[in-house]
């Protein structure tokens, strides 16, 4: 039997919608004509999906587009913004034309960017604050995946000294799991709070101006539209824009970019009972024909005429006495989050254009400041205290650690910057793909609900990275790295990593974390490490020995975790090292047998830089103390000591660094040749050879200055500096290598790229020696 025409229709556009979604992931790569928040768009522009709030909550009002009708004896005039990644702020620059105009707004619907500009035009705030805060917005503040690096746990700011770079793959019986978004969304949520005047759940309806907002449900296909909810996630739903923001989960509901159903939502305007509907379409840019060349390309493309024919269903559906508003953003990209200011005199330019048609829409002077006066009032934050913290089930991660991560508490008063500083702090634990919350008011009760959600792609991780370095004169080296990490083994937070390296130095580490509390403020960590490496003997600049020295250690920790700014150890070490000569006089050769080793060891961490690569602020160091004893079965006994720590501070774009390291041996026993202080290189004592200088004790200052020249879209900077550096390594191997106090500095050009830190240097010390350094990852 055939089906009927409506019904092969409906079936038609089910295929082109589950097309849209398929494709979407492909279109976060494609060329930047593609808007990073309308990149993926249903094919037809189905009638508006049910109510989120109505669907959720029995509460809400049947009718509630007349919850707030318009003055008597004018029309009810709605605002509709369409979807358009970083073209959206073109919407503020209408704002800017309508309350210069006097043109009232009694109701808004948008979706995606629309929606964050018009809720926030909705809880009160103005179009000249608005410009204001987008001009302090830029792709790294929006869309950063991880929170600021001091709310990380110390375990998590550790990977950030490896040359760890790709992003964690999930293994599972089921096979190989990538993570669901490009970036989770966390970072995004903090900046809406800040759009969003009115914190914590609400009715839309009874925000200064009633207010709707359009998502996706990824698995029905079908628009949501939010007439209540937590005002910062309604908008992160909006914009999830797939494979490129994760989607957001809300009641139960998965959820996705609103344009993928309803990119203008004209019919949602009709529904809260619009007379008059004003839209704002920022268009879907189609790439020409040269720009056509590749199956990225032609991919976008599509999508881009599947946004087209969405859009095409609304503009159908406005009437004569409506208002269209079309901003001539040319080819800006949808994607260019750093300079969204620049769209707001195109949005200007286009809302006077209509001046006409929106003239008789203005109220008199008195008439429109009375009616602002009350759309602005701020409504005072709402601290009552909850009676509750509950997290949404968890099945792996113990509620009572995510719990005793956050500073809330039930019966003290909410405090915002606590509580967003809390769902990045729960993020910062690695354990969770995303966080969020809401306020729930239950009869008698005032529930605050952490919606936690673990990464479905865990709890086994593995990583992998890449240095390499070059000195221009024939030495050249790489390491490959790669980090295998099981999380929560058991109710405590278990943890068992193994890391692997291979290249210059080959290495086999692996330690089993076992937290003794719930807070994870106490644990203990046996563990075992291989490793095997070259060291260079130089006499003078003259290198004249190469050993191939192996070591392997077990050792037991005890310790704890001063939660998120560092970390406090003791245990026991033993072990064995065997060094072999690799080239040089066979005068050099080490004496024959292993070398045994054992000892009580310490270490103190603590890290609160901004950023390990380039910081910019913060502080960070560290002690260790090796104290080698025979009764543990050693060969010798000495202590080895060593203190190291940094500290940044920037002005604008000018940063200065100060760093130092010094070393000796407490106790006066002498270290054994095999145990010495290794120095020399990029940044420690910069024109001497990489491990130049050898001895017993070191002490070393470096002053490092570095400019931010430039951001481009796939460096998070590119900079140049200088380093001053003084130091003096004493009791020396070699007869004749350098002694004293040794002056040196460099001068540096550096891009933080992708693939980690990537210097070009040159190195000249005071005695005349100088080195150039190419490095991709840590140098130092």
């Amino acid at each position: 039997m055939k089906a009927a025409p409506h019904q092969r229709m409906r079936h038609a556009g089910t295929k082109r919608l589950l097309a849209a979604i398929a494709l979407a992931a492909l279109a976060a790569l494609a060329a930047p004509a593609v808007g990073a928040a309308t990149a993926a768009t249903a094919a037809e522009h189905p009638a508006p999906g049910p109510d989120a709030g109505a669907a959720t909550t029995p509460a809400t009002p049947a009718v509630p587009a007349h919850a707030r009708p318009a003055a008597a004896g004018r029309p009810r005039i709605c605002l509709v913004l369409s979807g358009g990644g970083a073209r959206g702020a073109a919407h503020i620059g209408v704002l800017k034309v309508l309350e210069e105009m006097r043109i009232p707004v009694d109701c808004i619907a948008g979706t995606s960017m629309g929606s964050l500009v018009g809720g926030a035009y909705a809880t009160g705030m103005g179009p000249a604050e608005m410009e204001r805060l987008v001009g302090g917005l830029s792709t790294d503040k929006l869309f950063k995946e991880r929170p600021p690096r001091q709310d990380l746990t110390v375990r998590r700011k550790q990977d950030d000294f490896t040359n760890l770079l790709t992003p964690e793959i999930g293994l599972q019986a089921s096979g190989v799991l990538l993570p669901k978004g490009a970036v989770s969304g966390v970072q995004l949520e903090t900046v809406l709070r800040q759009l969003a005047r009115t914190p914590g759940f609400r009715d839309f309806d009874r925000l200064p101006i009633p207010y709707r907002a359009v998502a996706t449900d990824l698995v029905a296909g079908t628009p949501v539209v939010f007439s209540q909810g937590e005002l910062a996630n309604v908008m992160r739903a909006s914009m999830s824009v797939p494979g490129a923001v994760a989607p957001a989960e809300y009641e139960g509901r998965l959820l996705v970019d609103g344009g993928l159903t309803d990119n203008l939502p004209v019919g949602v305007a009709r529904n809260m009972g619009a007379d008059i509907v004003i839209a704002v379409n920022l268009g879907t840019p189609l790439m020409k024909r040269e720009a056509l060349t590749s199956v990225i390309g032609v991919t976008g493309q599509m999508l881009n005429i599947l946004t087209e024919q969405n859009v095409r269903a609304s503009l159908a559906s406005l009437r004569p006495t409506d208002v269209l508003i079309e901003p001539a953003l040319g080819d800006f990209s949808a994607t260019d989050f750093d300079h969204l200011p620049t769209t707001i005199p195109i949005g200007e330019a286009a809302a006077r254009k209509v001046a006409d048609r929106l003239a008789p829409l203005a109220l008199p002077p008195a008439q429109y400041a009375e009616l602002r006066a009350v759309q602005q009032a701020v409504q005072p934050p709402d601290t009552r205290p909850v009676d509750e913290i509950r997290l949404a089930p968890l099945h792996r991660v113990n509620p009572d650690y995510a719990t005793a991560v956050m500073q809330t508490r039930p019966g003290e008063p909410i405090d915002q910057a606590a509580l967003d500083q809390d769902m990045r702090r729960l993020f910062g634990t690695g354990d969770f793909e995303h966080v969020n919350y809401g306020i729930l008011e239950e009869p008698g009760r005032r529930v605050l609900t952490v919606n936690a959600v673990e990464k479905s792609w865990g709890p086994d991780y593995l990583r992998f990275g890449l240095g390499l370095s070059s000195d221009f004169r024939g030495d050249a080296y790489f390491n490959l790295v790669g980090s295998y990490r099981r999380t929560w083994l058991n109710a405590l937070g278990a943890e068992w990593r193994t890391d692997a390296q291979v290249g210059q130095t080959s290495a086999l580490s692996s330690e089993f974390y076992q937290p003794l509390d719930t807070r994870q403020f106490f644990f203990i960590a046996p563990r075992i490490e291989l490793e095997r490496r070259p060291v260079n003997v130089f006499q003078g600049s003259t290198r004249i020995a190469t050993y191939d020295v192996r070591r392997f250690d077990l050792a037991l920790d005890v310790g704890s975790q001063f939660t998120k700014y560092g970390e406090l150890r003791v245990g026991v070490q033993t072990g064995s090292e065997h060094a072999t000569l690799s080239t040089g006089p066979a005068a050099l050769a080490p004496g024959p047998g292993s070398i045994r080793r054992g000892a009580i060891t310490g270490r103190l961490f603590f890290d609160q830089l901004d950023s390990v690569d380039f910081p910019r602020f913060g502080y960070a160091g560290g002690v260790r103390i090796y104290a080698s004893q025979p009764g543990l079965g050693a060969d010798r006994a000495y202590i080895k000591a060593q203190a190291d720590g940094i500290y940044a501070h920037s002005f604008g774009d000018h940063t200065l660094s100060f760093g130092f390291k010094v070393g000796g041996n407490p106790g006066g026993k002498p270290l054994p040749n095999y145990d010495l202080f290794q120095w020399g290189g990029f940044l420690q004592q910069s024109g001497y050879a990489t491990g130049q200088l050898m001895g017993g004790n070191l002490q070393f200052a470096r002053l490092v200055y570095y400019n931010k020249l430039a951001r481009q879209t796939l460096l998070q900077g590119v900079y140049a500096g200088f380093s001053l550096e003084a130091g003096r390594v004493g009791d020396p191997l070699v007869p004749g290598s350098p002694t004293g106090l040794l002056k040196s500095g460099s001068l540096f050009l550096a891009l933080d790229s992708p693939l980690g830190p990537l210097y070009l240097a040159y190195g000249r010390a005071a005695a005349g020696v100088f080195s150039f350094y190419l490095y991709l990852g840590k140098p130092f």
